[in-house]
């Protein structure tokens, strides 16, 4: 019996580039936001493509408003990114070492920023506060297992 097999391997082309601020904690900062942003933003485009093909039109006035989304979307979460990229790099700084704690600090910092940022409700920011605190701390640990 024949046999056949097929081996391959896939990779992401990976970009990289550098813009030196002159402060480490500004550059990790502005890595972030640029990186979430662009991301943000791609995830934008591709919402507004499928939503034009199903309407099967373009116009001048869906474009600008897809723009001013993508816009939107990229700067908010841009900022959000670099808010807690420095949040967890200072928080690297002060305590001096390198650990899960610092992603802790970092996400349960921003979580309760960007939640009294848009919100006055006390309860909110601390639940936000303790879901930033969770997600970043379940990233760093994946991170530590690939």
């Amino acid at each position: 019996m024949a046999r056949s097999r097929f081996s391959g391997s896939l990779a992401t082309p990976k970009i990289d580039f550098v813009i030196d601020m002159g402060n480490p904690l500004l550059n990790y900062t502005l890595d972030a936001f640029l990186k979430i942003g662009t991301v943000a933003a791609t995830k934008v485009v591709a919402e507004e493509s499928y939503e034009i093909v199903k309407r099967g039109s373009v116009s001048s006035h869906n474009f600008e408003k897809s723009l001013k989304k993508m816009c939107k979307e990229g700067a908010y979460w841009g900022t959000v990114a670099g808010v807690y990229a420095g949040i967890e790099y200072g928080a690297e700084r002060i305590r001096g070492t390198r650990d899960w704690k610092n992603a802790m600090i970092g996400g349960a910092l921003t979580g309760a920023l960007v939640s009294a940022a848009s919100n006055n409700n006390r309860d909110k920011i601390v639940m936000d506060a303790i879901t930033g605190g969770a997600v970043a701390t379940a990233a760093e640990f994946l991170n530590y297992l690939t």
